[in-house]
């Protein structure tokens, strides 16, 4: 698992393959699984669909690492459709975005800026922008950020930021973000980190998971706990259920197109959940990233694609 995990972090960065199945009709039938669509009209349509079912949503427009200021601020206009867009609409919906996508590697003030001017402009319109976290060289670049819009009080408590299981740092992140108020999404992690950073073992991994669920639990702050594992979220509802965490403190989230039985159960049980639901042409690194997460999913997509 671990070399086949590796093969499909590697292929993300292909740019010939990415070309291909971005420009394809059969990449785009693939990927229909794990992406709501290509345009901010279909991400709307599967928003207003998971909400009838009682499950929240945040949106990604799908993109990452822009190479001029022009395409960093045309990312951002499209989540300022968006904020306007699901307020108009009165969506149970949200809004993630990556820094790379607002310019970071270009100018870490012009990411800054512009998820700043998201983040009042979400805090306007009574919503919340999630800061996703990218791989392990801007954790504390994307960390730094957050702290900084979070401090602004015409952004403030309207921003969050996603942290990583699988890194070694990431309790003192929880404990120092948990103490500040910041909103936390706790995820594994997607990206290919070496041994110096991050636990190389899936066991370690989820132990560590469980850990910092049970941290964020026990602070006053509502945060969300992102995994498809059934025995991890089995602990986590023991855990809550010990100490008298009342399912309405945190939510889990899980991604559009996985495990979705499961997630009709948690609400049916009376747990907060919210997908993630990701859209855009530029669909093909995220779609990678899924597959190097769970490598079951090829085999579903395969049998799923031959069979239609």
């Amino acid at each position: 698992m671990p070399v086949l995990r590796s093969a499909f972090i590697a292929l993300s960065r292909n740019r010939s393959l990415r070309h291909f199945c971005e420009n394809s009709s059969i990449g785009v039938r693939l990927s229909s699984r794990f992406i709501a669509g290509l345009k901010i009209a279909d991400a709307l349509r599967v928003a207003e669909a998971v909400n009838k079912q009682g499950i929240a949503v945040t949106l990604d427009s799908l993109g990452e690492s822009v190479t001029s200021e022009a395409e960093a601020h045309r990312a951002a206009e499209i989540y300022h459709q968006l904020l306007d867009m699901i307020a108009a609409r009165k969506l149970n919906a949200n809004v993630s975005l990556k820094l790379t996508q607002m310019g970071l590697e270009l100018s870490p003030l012009l990411a800054e800026t512009i998820a700043w001017k998201l983040a009042e402009h979400a805090r306007a319109t009574g919503n919340f922008v999630r800061i996703d976290m990218e791989d392990s060289t801007v954790t504390q670049t994307t960390l730094d950020i957050v702290r900084r819009i979070y401090a602004r009080p015409e952004a403030g408590d309207a921003v969050g930021v996603v942290i990583q299981a699988y890194l070694y740092r990431s309790q003192a992140d929880i404990e120092q973000l948990s103490a500040k108020g910041i909103r936390v999404r706790l995820c594994k992690g997607a990206y290919n980190e070496p041994a110096e950073v991050a636990f190389p073992r899936k066991a370690d991994v989820d132990a560590n998971f469980v850990r910092l669920s049970c941290l964020l639990l026990d602070s006053p702050v509502y945060h969300a706990l992102a995994t498809h594992d059934e025995a991890m979220i089995g602990a986590i509802k023991a855990y809550a259920a010990q100490h008298g965490i009342e399912p309405s403190h945190f939510e889990f989230q899980m991604l559009y197109g996985v495990r979705r039985d499961l997630q009709r159960r948690l609400v049916q049980q009376g747990f907060n959940v919210r997908v993630y639901v990701p859209f855009g042409s530029e669909w093909y690194p995220y779609f990678m990233r899924r597959l190097a997460e769970r490598p079951a999913n090829v085999i579903f997509l395969a049998r799923n694609f031959f069979r239609s």
